[in-house]
C-alpha cells in the first residue's frame, strides 16, 4: 500500500447528548430512550449555572449523554445517518474535522418504537475524528501536540463521512 497508514482518518469517539432542561420523571425517561438507542448506559450532566426564569438550580442533573468508542460508534452513526436520511450540512464540520448534528425526534432511528409514557425526544450527535499518533496530546508523560500536518481538515473530515457512510453534503 503506498498510501501513509498513519494518514488513515477514523471515528475517535461519539457523544450523544439528550438535554431535558429539569430533572425528575422528563430526566429518567430521556436516559431510558438513550439506553435503549445506544445500547450503553448513560450518565447525567448537571446544570452549570442558576437560571431561575427557567426554573434551574446550579448542580441539578438536566440533561443526560453517552460517549461511544469503537465498534459500538460505528454501528450508532450508521443509525443516526438513516434518521437523518444520509444528508448533512457542511457547515456542521469545524476546523479540527470534528462535525455535529441533531436528531429531531427519536423515533427515526431504524429499530427504535414509539412510547407514549415516554414522548418523543431529540438529541445532539458529536463526532470526534481522528488520525493514528492522535494519543500524544492525551497521554500523561511526554504530552505533545499534534502536528498541522498531521491534523484532519474539514474537507479531509467530509470525503472520509462520504465515502465511509454513504452522507451527502447538502446545501448550505
Amino acid at each position: 500500500m503506498s498510501e501513509n497508514p498513519m494518514k488513515e482518518i477514523k471515528i475517535g469517539k461519539v457523544v450523544v447528548n439528550i438535554s431535558v432542561g429539569q430533572s425528575g420523571q422528563p430526566l429518567s425517561n430521556a436516559m431510558q430512550i438513550l439506553e435503549s438507542v445506544t445500547g450503553q448506559a448513560p450518565n447525567q450532566r448537571p446544570a452549570k449555572s442558576s437560571i431561575r426564569p427557567w426554573g434551574l438550580r446550579k448542580g441539578e442533573p438536566m440533561a443526560c449523554a453517552v460517549t461511544l468508542r469503537g465498534e459500538k460508534a460505528d454501528k450508532f452513526l450508521q443509525k443516526a445517518f438513516t434518521a437523518i436520511r444520509h444528508e448533512l450540512n457542511p457547515r456542521s464540520f469545524d476546523k479540527d474535522g470534528n462535525f455535529a448534528f441533531g436528531i429531531k425526534e427519536h423515533i427515526d432511528i431504524p429499530g427504535t418504537r414509539y412510547d407514549p409514557q415516554m414522548g418523543i425526544i431529540g438529541m445532539d450527535v458529536a463526532v470526534a475524528l481522528e488520525r493514528a499518533g492522535y494519543r500524544v496530546s492525551r497521554r500523561k508523560r511526554a504530552r505533545s501536540k499534534v502536528g498541522t500536518s498531521h491534523r484532519i481538515t474539514p474537507e479531509e473530515a467530509r470525503e472520509f463521512i462520504s465515502e465511509t457512510y454513504d452522507v451527502k453534503m447538502g446545501l448550505e
